[in-house]
């Protein structure tokens, strides 16, 4: 099952129901909704650094699926409001740069890049130069082809000298004094091992490997760089606002952290590298961190104190003098993000979802009886917010469900900001379709969702596709997609639903899901869709429901409850959780659902869709990526067989290559660097459901 916090946030004004059909606004230069070509044409745009003295912004923008999908860093000057590339890839590089970091006193910029043999850490200078990359190399720790029953056997026992080998970067930290850099890097394959794999000795002895993540200091002074003695797997890494200290965070190896939540703290002093000092009270699900501007507390994100699925977080402040933790955000009625807190002096500033809405609030971590500030914001979501040392600037991505992602810039959190020029995320201006937000109440709750409405709803009734977000402990937010965008330009309404187990609307509700999946869940979906019905214009002889990851999963359980839509497409679903259990990556998040599933054997029948293939009808498609490691092909095959052998109509349709995360990407709408999965995709999408609704199929589309 995914666990993708695909997050929301609703502001903090109450929000009700609004029956009147949205506006769709109309560019007096374009006057037609994004065609399926036109999605391959789409930037994206992340991680925003605002330099030191308060004038640049770095930031990363994808190239678009048709120019390939390399990432580069852009330099937006905030006073002329301009913006210039500044790195480029050479041909054979496939990603491109990433990662981008400024020196702390702003004379140049860092960034990772995979232009060789090697992912590597590269220098920029902001004068005139030319990025260089460092030498890191390292003696392995780790040599596998080195042992007793190595095969093939050594030929030679005698010890040899280790060569230093270079190292594949990871993850990199400056330290504020920019004296260091904290480097996160697995250990290099060894020319014995390559030896290996090259002969085809490459069995693999599952959750026996000894390779890991391993943190190394980089020392500006020489370029030395110096291993830091915490055992593998180092997941991140928060320098002290002095530069004298980091906090490390590693987790179990070999999948050990799928029995129960097993991260460790690091204090690691630069002074002594060798002896680290474990960090006794620091949760066991702690995740990244930032210090307090004092250096006495250190505040991260952690599993939620109340019930919750995993990977639901609260805020804590751990005080580093008495190891005492104190939770921040246990009041707080929506979700804490995913992205890291950060602090402005004055306080910690948390991301945060509220129903359909991303956004941020300020705590103190001082008081005893943390107050909720919100912030406000021009935009309905903001995400990847930053500022420098001093405080001298805030910078953030936003966006609303007329409004593509767009780089924003103001002196102080909640301050009137301004968009700062980059190159536009989609390629034309396209007419969008308004968001509008509709509640409903069902066995005891509320629900919230997110309805579109094409133009021809002024003049009719318009087919539904109802779309099933990720999870399940996820949510859609009131942000620009370019898929929706896309859908609507064939004509009809779309509507995304928060049911029970979403979040964005606090703890409680993120668990009203538990061993009931496919449940009250579906049945908080079937009343959105009633609720829909009589207030819109709606065609019900026209409906369909699609959904990815948990979304394919309610697809399949609603191909076995209901016949009311016309056609159903799952994709990358959960259809049987004894196999999904046994076979995806990490079973952990389930096991909170339903438990073991040879103890709860009914139990987990009951939430798997394929329980209920017998009583299908609705023609079906299922949309799977060859290389899932999360919902693996084997649970679309499953769905396929069944479906097939009960004389269902049903397609499927599998992308090689394809892991989870990344074929939603192509499929949505976001540079991929898979050139035509996601063009492939959206056009089986729009004809099976045109054929589902008995419309003329095309034959292409636009």
């Amino acid at each position: 099952m995914l666990y993708r916090m695909v997050t929301s946030f609703r502001s903090f004004a109450f929000l009700t129901l609004c029956t009147a059909l949205p506006a769709v606004a109309f560019a007096a230069d374009q006057a037609r909704f994004p065609s399926n070509e036109d999605l391959r044409h789409v930037r994206s745009m992340t991680q925003p650094k605002l330099s030191p003295d308060g004038h640049s912004v770095l930031v990363q923008i994808a190239d678009s699926t048709a120019d390939g999908a390399k990432s580069h860093l852009w330099l937006v000057d905030i006073r002329t409001n301009k913006s210039r590339q500044l790195t480029w890839s050479p041909a054979s590089a496939k990603r491109g740069e990433f990662s981008g970091q400024w020196m702390p006193d702003g004379d140049g910029i860092l960034f990772l890049a995979h232009r060789g043999d090697h992912t590597q850490l590269y220098r920029l200078p902001m004068e005139l130069g030319e990025a260089r990359p460092y030498d890191l190399k390292i003696a392995p720790p780790v040599d596998e082809s080195d042992k007793a029953d190595a095969v093939p056997p050594r030929k030679d026992a005698k010890e040899t000298k280790a060569e230093r080998l270079p190292i594949d970067v990871e993850n990199y930290s400056v330290s504020p004094d920019g004296k260091f850099i904290a480097i996160l890097a697995e250990d290099p394959e060894t020319p014995g091992e390559k030896k290996q794999h090259d002969e085809k000795a490459d069995a693999v002895w599952v959750d026996h490997g000894e390779h890991g993540s391993r943190l190394y200091l980089l020392s500006m002074s020489d370029e030395k760089l110096n291993p830091v003695s915490i055992a593998p797997n180092v997941e991140s890494v928060a320098w002290s606002k002095q530069g004298d200290r980091l906090i490390a965070i590693s987790g179990p190896m070999n999948g050990a952290g799928d029995l129960q939540p097993a991260n460790k703290g690091w204090m690691v002093s630069t002074n002594d590298l060798t002896h680290p000092t474990q960090i006794e009270k620091l949760p066991p699900t702690a995740q990244s961190g930032v210090w307090s501007e004092d250096g006495k507390q250190f505040i991260l994100s952690a599993q939620a104190e109340q019930d919750a699925p995993p990977g639901y977080h609260d805020v804590y402040a751990l005080s580093l003098a008495d190891g005492s933790l104190r939770n921040l955000t246990a009041k707080f009625g929506g979700t804490v993000y995913h992205e890291p807190p950060l602090t402005d002096g004055s306080g910690v500033l948390v991301p945060v979802q509220v129903g359909t809405r991303l956004g941020a609030m300020r705590i103190d971590p001082r008081s005893d009886n943390a107050k909720f500030e919100p912030i406000p914001f021009e935009t309905a979501t903001v995400t990847q917010w930053n500022t420098n040392a001093s405080h001298s600037g805030w910078v953030w991505i936003g966006s609303s469900s007329t409004q593509p992602p767009a780089l924003y810039f103001a002196e102080k959190p909640g301050r009137s900001a301004h968009t700062l020029d980059t190159p536009a995320m989609v390629p034309a201006n396209w007419p969008s379709a308004a968001s509008q937000l509709v509640s409903w109440t069902n066995e005891g709750l509320t629900i919230e969702g997110l309805l579109y409405l094409p133009p021809q709803a002024k003049s009719g009734k318009v087919p539904l596709v109802v779309d099933v977000h990720g999870g399940p402990t996820g949510a859609f937010e009131d942000a620009y997609y370019p898929l929706i965008q896309f859908l609507i330009g064939q004509g009809w309404a779309v509507l995304r639903t928060n049911p029970r187990g979403s979040t964005g609307y606090g703890a409680s509700f993120a668990a009203a899901n538990k061993n009931d999946l496919g449940g009250a869940d579906y049945r908080d979906i079937m009343a959105g869709v009633d609720t829909v019905v009589a207030k819109f214009p709606v065609d019900t002889n026209k409906m369909g429901l699609m959904g990815y990851s948990y979304g394919g999963e309610m697809a399949g359980f609603v191909e076995g409850k209901t016949d009311r839509f016309k056609g159903v497409i799952s994709m990358a679903p959960v259809i049987d959780q004894f196999s999904e259990y046994g076979t995806e990556a990490g079973s952990y998040y389930d096991r909170w659902f339903y438990g073991y599933p040879w103890d709860h054997m009914a139990d987990a029948w009951k939430q798997s869709p394929l329980a209920g293939a017998s009583k299908a009808k609705t023609p079906f498609m299922l949309i799977q990526g060859e290389a899932d490691r999360t919902d693996p092909l084997g649970q679309s095959l499953e769905m396929y067989r069944a479906l097939w052998q009960m004389k269902v109509p049903v397609e499927m349709v599998q992308y090689p290559r394809e892991d989870h995360g990344p074929l939603a990407i192509g499929i949505f709408g976001n540079p991929s660097p898979e050139p035509w999965h996601g063009f492939d995709g959206r056009q089986r999408i729009v004809r099976f459901f045109e054929k589902a609704f008995g419309e003329d199929v095309k034959a292409s589309i636009p």
